[in-house]
Protein backbone atom coordinates (compact mmCIF):
# COMPACT_ATOMS: atom_id res chain seq x y z
CA UNK A 1 0.00 0.00 0.00
CA UNK A 2 1.12 3.18 -1.47
CA UNK A 3 2.30 5.56 2.13
CA UNK A 4 -0.05 8.88 1.82
CA UNK A 5 3.06 10.97 2.52
CA UNK A 6 4.64 9.97 -0.20
CA UNK A 7 1.47 10.64 -2.11
CA UNK A 8 1.15 13.74 -0.95
CA UNK A 9 4.70 14.84 -1.57
CA UNK A 10 5.29 15.03 2.31
CA UNK A 11 7.65 11.99 3.19
CA UNK A 12 9.08 11.89 6.62
CA UNK A 13 11.51 13.80 6.36
CA UNK A 14 9.07 16.80 5.10
CA UNK A 15 9.21 19.95 7.61
CA UNK A 16 6.36 19.43 10.66
CA UNK A 17 4.19 21.36 12.33
CA UNK A 18 2.29 20.25 15.63
CA UNK A 19 -1.14 22.21 16.71
CA UNK A 20 -2.54 21.78 19.92
CA UNK A 21 -6.25 23.05 20.22
CA UNK A 22 -7.86 23.75 23.60
CA UNK A 23 -11.29 21.78 23.28
CA UNK A 24 -11.25 18.20 22.38
CA UNK A 25 -14.49 18.91 20.83
CA UNK A 26 -13.89 21.78 19.06
CA UNK A 27 -11.21 19.81 17.20
CA UNK A 28 -13.06 16.83 15.92
CA UNK A 29 -15.62 19.79 14.74
CA UNK A 30 -13.03 21.29 12.89
CA UNK A 31 -11.35 17.98 11.55
CA UNK A 32 -15.32 17.10 10.43
CA UNK A 33 -17.07 13.87 10.22
CA UNK A 34 -14.46 10.95 9.76
CA UNK A 35 -11.88 13.86 8.81
CA UNK A 36 -13.38 15.19 6.10
CA UNK A 37 -12.31 18.60 5.83
CA UNK A 38 -8.65 17.56 6.80
CA UNK A 39 -9.03 15.32 3.59
CA UNK A 40 -10.17 18.00 1.87
CA UNK A 41 -7.53 20.27 3.26
CA UNK A 42 -4.89 17.77 2.24
CA UNK A 43 -5.95 17.86 -1.46
CA UNK A 44 -6.16 21.27 -1.80
CA UNK A 45 -2.83 22.08 -0.08
CA UNK A 46 -0.83 19.15 -0.74
CA UNK A 47 0.01 18.40 2.42
CA UNK A 48 -0.35 15.41 4.94
CA UNK A 49 -2.53 16.28 8.05
CA UNK A 50 -3.12 13.32 11.36
CA UNK A 51 -5.19 14.09 13.92
CA UNK A 52 -5.06 12.62 17.42
CA UNK A 53 -7.97 14.01 19.69
CA UNK A 54 -6.73 17.61 20.08
CA UNK A 55 -3.42 17.30 18.16
CA UNK A 56 -2.77 17.63 14.62
CA UNK A 57 0.50 16.99 13.11
CA UNK A 58 0.82 18.57 9.24
CA UNK A 59 3.60 17.66 7.06
CA UNK A 60 4.39 19.01 3.64
CA UNK A 61 6.39 22.23 2.21
CA UNK A 62 7.31 24.83 4.57
CA UNK A 63 5.00 26.99 2.76
CA UNK A 64 1.75 24.66 2.34
CA UNK A 65 2.30 23.36 5.70
CA UNK A 66 2.72 26.92 7.32
CA UNK A 67 -0.91 27.64 5.22
CA UNK A 68 -3.01 24.54 6.49
CA UNK A 69 -1.80 25.58 9.64
CA UNK A 70 -3.15 29.25 9.45
CA UNK A 71 -6.16 27.71 8.06
CA UNK A 72 -6.41 25.00 10.82
CA UNK A 73 -6.85 27.76 13.15
CA UNK A 74 -9.07 29.73 11.03
CA UNK A 75 -11.90 27.15 11.30
CA UNK A 76 -11.26 26.46 14.93
CA UNK A 77 -11.65 30.36 15.96
CA UNK A 78 -14.92 29.48 14.05
CA UNK A 79 -16.07 26.63 15.81
CA UNK A 80 -14.82 28.75 18.87
CA UNK A 81 -17.74 30.93 18.05
CA UNK A 82 -20.30 28.51 17.30
CA UNK A 83 -20.00 28.34 13.47
CA UNK A 84 -20.53 25.36 11.05
CA UNK A 85 -17.59 24.35 9.55
CA UNK A 86 -18.06 23.02 6.10
CA UNK A 87 -16.02 21.62 3.05
CA UNK A 88 -17.17 25.27 2.09
CA UNK A 89 -15.79 26.75 4.64
CA UNK A 90 -12.23 25.00 4.12
CA UNK A 91 -12.33 26.32 0.89
CA UNK A 92 -13.02 29.66 2.38
CA UNK A 93 -10.59 29.74 5.03
CA UNK A 94 -7.86 28.52 2.63
CA UNK A 95 -8.61 31.54 0.37
CA UNK A 96 -8.28 33.80 3.42
CA UNK A 97 -5.13 31.80 4.42
CA UNK A 98 -3.38 33.11 0.91
CA UNK A 99 -4.22 36.44 1.46
CA UNK A 100 -2.78 36.78 4.49
CA UNK A 101 0.24 35.05 3.82
CA UNK A 102 0.38 37.23 0.34
CA UNK A 103 4.10 38.43 -0.14
CA UNK A 104 2.64 41.31 -2.51
CA UNK A 105 -0.67 42.83 -0.87
CA UNK A 106 -3.19 44.06 -3.57
CA UNK A 107 -2.75 47.59 -4.44
CA UNK A 108 -6.32 48.53 -3.66
CA UNK A 109 -6.37 49.45 -0.21
CA UNK A 110 -10.06 47.72 0.99
CA UNK A 111 -8.41 44.27 -0.60
CA UNK A 112 -5.50 44.43 1.83
CA UNK A 113 -7.60 42.91 5.00
CA UNK A 114 -6.93 39.83 6.22
CA UNK A 115 -10.24 38.71 6.89
CA UNK A 116 -13.64 38.51 4.37
CA UNK A 117 -16.15 39.94 4.84
CA UNK A 118 -19.17 38.50 6.46
CA UNK A 119 -23.27 39.03 7.08
CA UNK A 120 -24.65 38.16 10.20
CA UNK A 121 -28.92 36.97 11.16
CA UNK A 122 -30.21 35.76 14.27
CA UNK A 123 -30.68 32.60 13.17
CA UNK A 124 -27.52 31.91 10.97
CA UNK A 125 -25.53 33.99 12.40
CA UNK A 126 -21.82 35.27 10.90
CA UNK A 127 -21.58 33.92 7.55
CA UNK A 128 -18.20 35.07 6.12
CA UNK A 129 -17.23 35.03 2.59
CA UNK A 130 -15.29 31.76 1.12
CA UNK A 131 -13.36 33.46 -1.84
CA UNK A 132 -12.50 36.79 -2.90
CA UNK A 133 -15.05 37.25 -5.54
CA UNK A 134 -17.75 36.53 -2.53
CA UNK A 135 -15.67 39.28 -0.60
CA UNK A 136 -16.34 41.88 -3.14
CA UNK A 137 -19.87 41.16 -3.41
CA UNK A 138 -20.52 41.47 0.21
CA UNK A 139 -18.70 44.90 -0.43
CA UNK A 140 -20.76 45.97 -2.72
CA UNK A 141 -23.63 44.97 -1.44
CA UNK A 142 -22.66 47.43 1.09
CA UNK A 143 -21.71 50.27 -0.87
CA UNK A 144 -24.04 50.69 -3.75
CA UNK A 145 -27.93 50.74 -4.26
CA UNK A 146 -27.89 48.64 -7.09
CA UNK A 147 -26.07 45.35 -7.36
CA UNK A 148 -25.84 43.18 -10.68
CA UNK A 149 -24.66 39.47 -9.68
CA UNK A 150 -23.65 37.56 -12.70
CA UNK A 151 -22.04 34.12 -12.73
CA UNK A 152 -22.68 30.42 -12.61
CA UNK A 153 -24.59 28.11 -10.82
CA UNK A 154 -23.19 27.37 -7.41
CA UNK A 155 -21.45 30.34 -6.43
CA UNK A 156 -23.32 31.67 -3.98
CA UNK A 157 -24.91 35.07 -5.98
CA UNK A 158 -28.71 34.45 -4.60
CA UNK A 159 -28.04 32.47 -1.64
CA UNK A 160 -25.84 35.76 0.15
CA UNK A 161 -28.05 38.83 -1.69
CA UNK A 162 -30.92 36.90 0.20
CA UNK A 163 -28.64 36.55 3.69
CA UNK A 164 -27.68 40.22 3.23
CA UNK A 165 -31.35 41.67 2.44
CA UNK A 166 -32.59 39.25 5.72
CA UNK A 167 -29.79 41.22 7.35
CA UNK A 168 -30.84 44.55 6.55
CA UNK A 169 -34.31 43.86 7.70
CA UNK A 170 -33.08 42.42 10.83
CA UNK A 171 -31.19 45.93 11.82
CA UNK A 172 -34.03 47.98 10.90
CA UNK A 173 -32.10 49.39 7.37
CA UNK A 174 -35.20 48.53 5.27
CA UNK A 175 -38.81 47.82 6.51
CA UNK A 176 -39.74 44.82 4.16
CA UNK A 177 -38.04 42.07 1.41
CA UNK A 178 -39.31 41.94 -2.24
CA UNK A 179 -38.00 38.38 -3.51
CA UNK A 180 -38.46 37.96 -7.43
CA UNK A 181 -38.04 35.62 -10.46
CA UNK A 182 -39.22 35.73 -14.07
CA UNK A 183 -41.39 32.63 -14.30
CA UNK A 184 -39.75 31.38 -17.57
CA UNK A 185 -41.04 28.08 -18.76
CA UNK A 186 -38.62 24.99 -19.75
CA UNK A 187 -41.53 22.81 -21.57
CA UNK A 188 -44.44 23.19 -20.11
CA UNK A 189 -46.94 26.04 -19.81
CA UNK A 190 -47.88 27.53 -16.26
CA UNK A 191 -51.98 27.51 -16.92
CA UNK A 192 -51.11 23.19 -17.64
CA UNK A 193 -50.19 23.00 -13.85
CA UNK A 194 -52.46 22.31 -11.05
CA UNK A 195 -53.88 24.51 -8.53
CA UNK A 196 -54.75 28.45 -7.83
CA UNK A 197 -51.70 31.13 -9.00
CA UNK A 198 -49.43 30.78 -5.70
CA UNK A 199 -49.38 27.20 -6.38
CA UNK A 200 -48.11 27.82 -10.13
CA UNK A 201 -45.56 29.69 -9.27
CA UNK A 202 -44.03 28.68 -6.60
CA UNK A 203 -42.12 25.83 -7.97
CA UNK A 204 -40.29 28.77 -9.85
CA UNK A 205 -39.34 30.75 -6.45
CA UNK A 206 -38.60 27.53 -4.66
CA UNK A 207 -34.72 27.59 -4.64
CA UNK A 208 -35.58 32.14 -3.29
CA UNK A 209 -37.63 30.30 -0.53
CA UNK A 210 -35.02 27.83 0.47
CA UNK A 211 -32.34 30.30 0.72
CA UNK A 212 -35.53 32.72 2.89
CA UNK A 213 -35.63 29.80 5.56
CA UNK A 214 -32.04 29.15 5.80
CA UNK A 215 -31.63 32.58 7.05
CA UNK A 216 -34.67 33.15 9.09
CA UNK A 217 -36.89 30.71 11.38
CA UNK A 218 -39.89 29.11 9.85
CA UNK A 219 -41.96 30.89 12.15
CA UNK A 220 -40.34 34.62 11.37
CA UNK A 221 -40.88 33.26 7.35
CA UNK A 222 -44.59 32.60 7.88
CA UNK A 223 -45.21 36.20 9.80
CA UNK A 224 -43.71 37.87 7.29
CA UNK A 225 -45.84 36.43 4.44
CA UNK A 226 -48.55 36.70 5.98
CA UNK A 227 -48.45 40.43 7.19
CA UNK A 228 -46.29 41.25 4.09
CA UNK A 229 -42.97 42.47 5.56
CA UNK A 230 -41.87 39.87 3.09
CA UNK A 231 -43.20 39.04 -0.38
CA UNK A 232 -42.04 36.32 -2.86
CA UNK A 233 -43.78 36.95 -6.54
CA UNK A 234 -42.77 36.79 -9.85
CA UNK A 235 -41.47 39.69 -12.10
CA UNK A 236 -45.03 40.13 -13.43
CA UNK A 237 -46.20 41.33 -10.45
CA UNK A 238 -43.96 44.06 -9.78
CA UNK A 239 -45.42 46.37 -12.86
CA UNK A 240 -47.08 49.89 -11.70
CA UNK A 241 -45.51 50.03 -8.01
CA UNK A 242 -42.89 51.77 -6.55
CA UNK A 243 -40.82 50.13 -4.01
CA UNK A 244 -39.58 52.26 -0.75
CA UNK A 245 -37.75 50.60 2.10
CA UNK A 246 -37.37 47.91 0.87
CA UNK A 247 -34.42 45.26 0.04
CA UNK A 248 -35.64 43.89 -3.38
CA UNK A 249 -34.17 40.87 -5.46
CA UNK A 250 -34.63 39.75 -8.73
CA UNK A 251 -32.94 36.64 -9.15
CA UNK A 252 -32.73 34.30 -12.27
CA UNK A 253 -32.38 37.74 -14.12
CA UNK A 254 -30.87 36.26 -16.96
CA UNK A 255 -34.64 35.28 -18.15
CA UNK A 256 -36.04 39.15 -18.50
CA UNK A 257 -36.77 40.87 -21.62
CA UNK A 258 -35.61 43.93 -21.87
CA UNK A 259 -38.98 45.14 -21.34
CA UNK A 260 -39.31 43.53 -18.33
CA UNK A 261 -35.57 44.88 -16.68
CA UNK A 262 -36.39 48.10 -17.45
CA UNK A 263 -39.64 48.04 -15.40
CA UNK A 264 -38.20 46.22 -12.95
CA UNK A 265 -35.05 48.78 -12.27
CA UNK A 266 -37.31 51.47 -12.45
CA UNK A 267 -39.40 50.53 -9.49
CA UNK A 268 -36.63 51.42 -7.19
CA UNK A 269 -37.97 53.60 -4.07
CA UNK A 270 -36.13 55.66 -1.56
CA UNK A 271 -34.72 54.26 1.20
CA UNK A 272 -34.62 51.09 -1.18
CA UNK A 273 -31.51 48.58 -2.06
CA UNK A 274 -32.17 46.51 -5.16
CA UNK A 275 -30.02 43.43 -6.31
CA UNK A 276 -29.90 41.90 -9.41
CA UNK A 277 -28.43 37.80 -9.85
CA UNK A 278 -28.50 35.94 -13.20
CA UNK A 279 -26.19 33.35 -15.32
CA UNK A 280 -25.96 34.94 -18.64
CA UNK A 281 -24.63 30.97 -19.92
CA UNK A 282 -28.28 29.93 -19.29
CA UNK A 283 -30.66 32.26 -20.90
CA UNK A 284 -34.29 30.29 -21.77
CA UNK A 285 -35.69 33.00 -23.47
CA UNK A 286 -36.55 32.45 -27.27
CA UNK A 287 -34.47 32.15 -29.72
CA UNK A 288 -33.94 35.89 -30.95
CA UNK A 289 -34.92 37.60 -27.57
CA UNK A 290 -32.36 39.43 -26.16
CA UNK A 291 -31.53 39.13 -22.21
CA UNK A 292 -32.75 42.13 -20.19
CA UNK A 293 -29.67 41.04 -17.58
CA UNK A 294 -27.37 41.34 -20.31
CA UNK A 295 -28.52 44.59 -22.02
CA UNK A 296 -28.85 46.42 -18.36
CA UNK A 297 -25.60 45.80 -17.32
CA UNK A 298 -24.00 46.87 -20.63
CA UNK A 299 -26.44 50.24 -20.81
CA UNK A 300 -25.52 50.89 -16.80
CA UNK A 301 -22.17 49.80 -16.90
CA UNK A 302 -19.53 52.57 -14.99
CA UNK A 303 -22.88 54.33 -13.70
CA UNK A 304 -22.45 56.14 -10.07
CA UNK A 305 -24.04 53.94 -6.75
CA UNK A 306 -24.48 50.57 -9.21
CA UNK A 307 -22.13 48.33 -8.57
CA UNK A 308 -21.56 44.85 -10.84
CA UNK A 309 -19.90 41.53 -9.64
CA UNK A 310 -18.85 38.98 -11.94
CA UNK A 311 -17.94 35.22 -10.08
CA UNK A 312 -16.06 32.71 -12.87
CA UNK A 313 -16.29 28.70 -12.41
CA UNK A 314 -12.76 29.05 -9.85
CA UNK A 315 -15.62 30.63 -7.53
CA UNK A 316 -17.93 27.98 -7.23
CA UNK A 317 -18.37 27.16 -3.59
CA UNK A 318 -21.29 24.32 -4.38
CA UNK A 319 -19.53 21.11 -4.62
CA UNK A 320 -16.20 20.76 -6.22
CA UNK A 321 -17.75 18.58 -8.89
CA UNK A 322 -20.04 21.60 -9.47
CA UNK A 323 -16.95 23.32 -10.53
CA UNK A 324 -15.59 20.96 -12.69
CA UNK A 325 -18.90 20.49 -14.69
CA UNK A 326 -18.89 24.36 -15.32
CA UNK A 327 -15.65 24.39 -16.13
CA UNK A 328 -16.20 21.57 -18.92
CA UNK A 329 -19.47 23.31 -20.45
CA UNK A 330 -17.15 26.68 -20.75
CA UNK A 331 -14.20 24.83 -22.35
CA UNK A 332 -17.31 23.22 -25.23
CA UNK A 333 -18.48 26.43 -25.22
CA UNK A 334 -15.52 28.15 -25.95
CA UNK A 335 -15.03 25.07 -28.59
CA UNK A 336 -11.91 24.00 -27.02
Amino acid sequence: MKDRSQAFGGGRDAPEIKIAFEDNRLASVVAGQYDQNLAHLERRLGVLANANGNHIVIRGTSEAAEQARRVLQSLYERARAGEIVSLGDVDGAIAESARQGSLFPPADEAQQRSTFEQIATRKRGAVRARNAAQDAYLRLLRRCELVFAEGPAGTGKTWLAVGHAVSLLEQGVVERLVLSRPAVEAGERLGFLPGDMREKVDPYLRPVYDALYDFMEARHVERGLSTGVIEIAPLAFMRGRTLTNAAILLDEAQNCTSMQMKMFLTRLGEGSRMIVTGDPSQIDLPPGQVSGLVEAVRILDGFEGIGRITFKEADVVRHELVRRIVKAYDEVGRGI
